[in-house]
C-alpha cells in the first residue's frame, strides 16, 4: 500500500492495486458487489457483515484479508473493530443500514428515534474510530438516498436522515483531511434488501422503473459499486454527494 501525495505526479494510479478496502455491509447487495470490483481491480478487502453465514459465503468467493461479523450500529463494537485492525487501510466503505418508513399516524417514537440516532451515530463512529487507520488521501465512503429528498407519507425519518448525511459528510471532509469523505446517494437499487422490503411487489416495481426511468433500466449494485470504486481512485474528490439513481429523482 502506498500513501497518496499532493504531487499529481505521484498520486495513486487508476486502479486499486496494493490498496486495502474495508467494506462494512459486505455480505450482500452493494457492499458485496463493491468488494468484488475492488478485488477485480487488484485491491484487498476486509469484510464486515451482520450475518455470519452470508459473510462466510462472501469470504469463500473473495478471499479477504479478514472478516468480522457484527452489527455496525453497535458503536462500541465498531471502535473495537478498528482498534483491532493490524495495519493501515486505504478506504472504508459503509453500506450497512436499512431505510425506515413509518407514517406519523402509526409512529413508534422510540423506533423512529432509534433509526435516526443509529444511522448518524454509526457514521460518526466510523469517522471517529477509523481516522488513525486510514491513509492520507484515502476515503471514507457512505451510502445515502435520493428517494428521501421527496416528501411523502411515511418519509419523515428517512427524509431527515437524507438531509443530514450530505451536511455531515461535508463537515467530516474538513475535519478529517487529508482523508477524503464522500457520500453516494442512491435511488432504488435491485438488491436483496429491496426484495425483502417489497415482497411480491418487487416485479411490478422493476417494470415501473424500466418504463419510467430516463435510463430505461433498473439500477443494480454494480452501478453503485462502479461509482464507489471511481471515488476511491479519484483523489480530487472529497466532501461531495454523488447521485446514482438512473434519473429517478427527475420524474414524478
Amino acid at each position: 500500500m502506498t500513501a497518496a501525495s499532493s504531487d499529481p505526479g505521484t498520486r495513486r494510479g487508476p486502479d486499486l492495486a496494493d490498496q486495502t478496502v474495508v467494506v462494512i455491509g459486505a455480505s450482500a447487495g452493494i457492499g458485496l458487489e463493491t468488494a468484488r470490483q475492488v478485488r477485480a481491480r487488484g485491491g484487498q478487502v476486509v469484510l464486515v457483515g451482520r450475518n455470519p453465514e452470508r459473510l462466510q459465503r462472501a469470504a469463500l468467493e473473495l478471499h479477504p484479508l479478514g472478516t468480522a461479523a457484527f452489527d455496525a450500529t453497535d458503536t462500541d463494537r465498531l471502535k473495537q473493530f478498528f482498534q483491532d485492525l493490524p495495519g493501515p487501510v486505504d478506504h472504508v466503505m459503509v453500506t450497512a443500514g436499512a431505510p425506515f418508513y413509518m407514517p406519523l399516524e402509526s409512529m413508534d417514537l422510540a423506533a423512529a428515534r432509534r433509526a435516526f440516532e443509529e444511522r448518524l451515530a454509526m457514521t460518526l463512529a466510523v469517522a471517529l474510530h477509523s481516522r488513525d487507520k486510514v491513509r492520507a488521501g484515502g476515503t471514507l465512503l457512505f451510502i445515502g438516498s435520493t428517494g428521501g429528498r421527496r416528501p411523502g407519507t411515511g418519509m419523515a425519518v428517512m427524509s431527515a436522515v437524507t438531509a443530514a448525511l450530505p451536511a455531515l459528510t461535508a463537515n467530516l471532509a474538513l475535519e478529517l483531511a487529508p482523508i477524503r469523505v464522500n457520500l453516494i446517494a442512491a435511488g432504488f437499487v435491485d438488491t436483496p434488501l429491496s426484495a425483502s422490503l417489497l415482497g411480491d411487489q418487487l416485479d411490478a416495481r422493476r417494470e415501473e422503473l424500466r418504463a419510467t426511468l430516463p435510463v430505461r433500466r433498473v439500477v443494480v449494485p454494480a452501478d453503485v459499486a462502479a461509482l464507489a470504486v471511481h471515488i476511491m481512485c479519484n483523489d480530487a474528490l472529497t466532501g461531495g454527494t454523488y447521485d446514482v439513481d438512473g434519473g429517478q429523482q427527475l420524474i414524478s
